[in-house]
């Protein structure tokens, strides 16, 4: 009975250790420039694509203490607490926050995101993506956007349990920067969260154990470009 508890218990570790949050970006701490989500203590996920979570998993909305103030065509860094340990692919989203709201406010209700990138899978004798292990992610910013306060919403989907609806696990938080130079593009191609994904979509609902998929489509909008 003991071994029995000693390995329970291992387990146990094993499942919390392999789970993460994003709660830094740029030279911050943790919570500082990104709203603090709702695993900020248990790197928990969610799972349910048609919950408000899936926005920037927050279950009541809360603002940052700050914003990152970063230049148009420049880059962000965005930080993982802990490696990626699950397979699947890395994206980043911004919304504007409109005119003459505050965006220590603003929730980024609507179909107001874009998709600035997403992490194509290699393919092989298994499915694998350059994030697993990383700690920081480098996010590119469009040279070409409005200047303003933005929310840049990072999202990793794990996929290691995802040949069941429900079993695609989505880690994500939101940063709150504001962007400086930039040009008068008003992206077209924008989605709402929740709204963007469903929990059939290809990219969502997939084995990718067996058989090897060949192929891999990133669910959402395609990424938005100058």
């Amino acid at each position: 009975m003991l071994a029995t508890s000693f390995i329970l218990l291992g387990a146990a570790a094993l499942g919390v250790n392999g789970h993460y949050a994003f709660p830094r970006v740029g030279g911050g701490s943790d919570w500082q420039q990104v709203r603090r989500a709702d695993n900020w203590q248990s790197n928990g996920f969610v799972a349910d694509v048609s919950s408000a979570q899936i926005r920037c998993f927050q279950s009541s909305p809360a603002a940052a203490s700050a914003s990152l103030n970063v230049t148009a065509g420049s880059t962000v860094t965005y930080y993982a607490n802990q490696g990626i340990f699950h397979p699947g692919p890395m994206s980043f989203y911004l919304a504007r926050v409109p005119d003459g709201q505050s965006v220590s406010s603003w929730n980024g209700d609507g179909a107001v995101w874009f998709k600035v990138y997403h992490e194509q899978p290699n393919f092989g004798s298994q499915l694998t993506w350059s994030s697993n292990g990383k700690t920081s992610f480098t996010v590119p910013i469009p040279s070409c956007i409005k200047a303003g306060y933005y929310l840049l919403r990072a999202e990793h989907i794990a996929l290691h349990s995802a040949s069941t609806s429900g079993g695609a696990q989505f880690y994500i938080s939101c940063a709150q920067i504001g962007i400086t130079g930039g040009g008068s593009t008003d992206p077209s191609n924008k989605v709402a969260f929740p709204g963007a994904y469903k929990a059939s979509d290809p990219g969502i609902l997939i084995n990718i154990n067996w058989p090897i998929p060949t192929s891999y489509k990133n669910p959402g909008p395609a990424v938005f470009t100058c």
